[in-house]
């Protein structure tokens, strides 16, 4: 008797597992096929989403990429129009550093000259006063 209460037991165990595991089975399948196809769906509607977007994204980009290059081109007119002109104010500066120069040269030699000139009338005064005095004398 011992023995048939073991096998009994291990019969109505085995058994409960079988049942169990073979309605989980056909309710997994079930389950599962309808998950699949909601995250087929979901997973490809993300995608196409997220074509779009890039698609976007990327016209968006290309159009900002035109406007920056347009703007650097100006940029670059811009500034060439500016060293121009910078260069033209400097060649003008330097002409005019030039004159004054060639001015102020030119009063130093008239300088120069007046004072020889002042001296050597000094000279003949005082020569002139010198001579004077010795004939008064």
């Amino acid at each position: 008797m011992v023995e048939g209460k073991k096998k009994t037991s291990k019969k109505k165990t085995a058994a409960k597992k079988k049942a169990t595991v073979r309605k989980k089975a056909t309710v997994n399948k079930k389950t599962s096929v309808t998950n699949y196809e909601v995250a087929a769906t979901s997973r490809h509607a993300l995608a196409d989403r997220l074509k779009q977007d890039l698609k976007a994204t990327k016209k968006a980009l290309s159009i900002v990429k035109a406007a920056a290059s347009e703007e650097i081109k100006l940029a670059r007119i811009a500034a060439k129009d500016e060293i121009a002109v910078l260069k033209d104010q400097l060649a003008a500066a330097l002409k005019r550093e030039k004159e004054l120069v060639k001015l102020s040269e030119q009063k130093a030699k008239k300088m120069l000259a007046a004072g020889e000139r002042w001296e050597k009338k000094q000279l003949a005064r005082i020569k002139k006063a010198a001579a004077k005095a010795r004939k008064k004398k």
